[in-house]
């Protein structure tokens, strides 16, 4: 099976323009298809701007809506998939929410945030109920997550036992934190033995200031793709012979002993509800 090209856009866009933003990705979408990609990765929120503060209400869409439409009219003249960060709204309630669109401009897959952080997500999200959501691009089996949920080593863990091979993370990673794009993520590729795509804004958006560093981190701990620290579009590939290779190699999946890991889920430490200012957020 040949390797998924992957091309990664670290940007913050417009804040607020939804049609500014659709309008970067059409621009990205086509460098990524000149450049043989077959997937375009965007950041979490992408199609809104992250600080968005009082207008996540109004600016949250279906899963279906106009944007998720054009979207899959990009795919379709780009020949590519694309997975892009969004507010859901779902009712009466509003999700952090990322959804990937194949080059035939079909749905294939829609993931709700599982993991808040700090006051502004759990004012105006509430936490999805899925934690592993899949799909198939060109044989290969992918797995999505947002931000936060990467830096919990469970939620990788399931994506690998469920046969994830490439995890995609969009992400709104900032300053004074970014060990967690440059250790923990290849970490957390190599212990689970699968790729992830960590794809960050970048540079400053109102009070937060965002780490750049997007990569395509290796099963076997490696930065295949690598972001600095401004606009940019990279590209690696997911090579499903590598990653049966490390996984011979490297048999964390095989030599688990799920009977000694009981307490984990048992027992839970009290959960922080607010950050002193400048924190991170993510």
């Amino acid at each position: 099976m040949p390797p998924l090209r992957t091309a990664l856009l670290q940007s913050s866009g417009r804040t607020g323009s939804v049609d500014a933003n659709l309008a970067a990705l059409d621009e990205a979408a086509g460098r990524a298809a000149a450049a043989g990609a077959r997937l375009l990765v965007c950041p979490e929120l992408f199609l809104t701007g992250y600080a968005i503060g009082d207008a996540v209400p109004e600016l949250a869409e279906p899963a279906d809506g106009p944007s998720a439409r054009a979207v899959a009219d990009l795919c379709v003249r780009h020949g590519l998939a694309v997975h892009y960060g969004y507010p859901e709204r779902s009712g009466d309630t509003i999700h952090n929410a990322a959804k990937l669109i194949g080059p035939d401009g079909a749905p294939l897959a829609n993931y709700r945030k599982t993991h808040l952080f700090g006051s502004f997500e759990e004012k105006w999200f509430t936490p999805g109920e899925d934690p592993v959501v899949q799909a198939e691009l060109d044989g290969v089996r992918i797995g999505l997550l947002i931000c936060y949920d990467v830096e919990f080593p469970e939620n990788v863990r399931a994506h690998a036992l469920a046969g994830t091979e490439l995890l995609l993370v969009p992400t709104a990673l900032m300053h004074p934190f970014p060990f967690v794009a440059e250790a923990v993520v290849p970490v957390r590729a190599f212990e689970s033995q699968l790729y992830i795509a960590y794809v960050n804004r970048t540079g400053q958006e109102g009070e937060f200031d965002f780490t750049g560093l997007s990569c395509l981190a290796g099963p076997d701990g490696t930065v295949r793709a690598r972001a600095g620290r401004g606009e940019e579009l990279v590209v690696g590939e997911a090579d499903p012979g590598l990653l049966a290779a490390s996984r011979a190699a490297n048999p964390y999946l095989r030599d688990r002993v799920p009977g000694l890991y009981g307490s984990l889920v048992r027992s839970r430490t009290p959960r922080r509800t607010s950050f002193p200012p400048g924190a991170r957020t993510s």
